[in-house]
């Protein structure tokens, strides 16, 4: 897999000149937690290695994290979060034709604006990151958060993550696709089938 960057301008994260790496593909499941992404990209590599398709999964990195999340995070363990995710997609182009993330950097950034407020700089390179994705599917709520040990379920909190994620993506006007709450068994195949159109279309 090649990877391609842009030029260094002095801001690198700014203007449209500002080119970002190109994958043979990386896509990513979006939203709050508890709605059933990590279970959507199991589905989908396994779906796409039985089709031959070389594809890796980039775990949720917020579980490893030294530091406390959910409404107990802060800034530095956000950084940390949000660094490890570039840095893991990073790590799985190198080796594979297809990267199935289990959310995007956008995502770790609304916790980040939750606890934290707004932060230009990092927005920035958010926003310039967001570019390297080839295609987004918004997980919608669908009902009360399943309690796994590690993520805060108090609904307020869930609800208003999406609402974040939501209000992030209309304001950058980022392209995406929302997955119908009324149509869950179809949603690993939606998926599929993008991955396999855009890959085909690449070959």
């Amino acid at each position: 897999m090649t990877l391609l960057y842009g030029p260094s301008p002095a801001f690198p994260f700014e203007g449209a000149g500002a080119d970002v790496r190109r994958l043979d593909m990386k896509l990513a499941f979006i939203g709050t937690h508890g709605v059933g992404k990590t279970t959507l990209c199991y589905d989908l590599v396994a779906s796409l290695k039985r089709r031959g398709v070389n594809a890796d999964m980039v775990k949720e990195v917020a579980r490893l994290s030294p530091l406390p999340i959910n409404r107990q995070t802060s800034l530095d363990a956000q950084l940390w979060i949000l660094m490890t995710q570039v840095a893991e997609e990073i790590r799985s182009a190198a080796q594979h034709d297809a990267v199935v993330c289990d959310r995007s950097v956008l995502d770790n950034y609304a916790y980040l604006v939750r606890a934290c407020g707004r932060q230009p700089e990092i927005e920035a390179f958010v926003v310039y990151w967001m570019r390297s994705y080839d295609a987004l599917f918004k997980v919608p709520i669908t009902g009360l958060a399943t309690p796994d040990g590690v993520r805060d379920v108090d609904d307020a909190f869930v609800t208003g993550i999406d609402a974040l994620v939501d209000q992030l993506l209309v304001e950058h006007d980022i392209a995406h696709q929302r997955l119908r709450g009324t149509e869950r068994a179809q949603w690993a195949s939606v998926a599929v089938d993008a991955v396999v159109d855009r890959l085909a279309r690449r070959a």
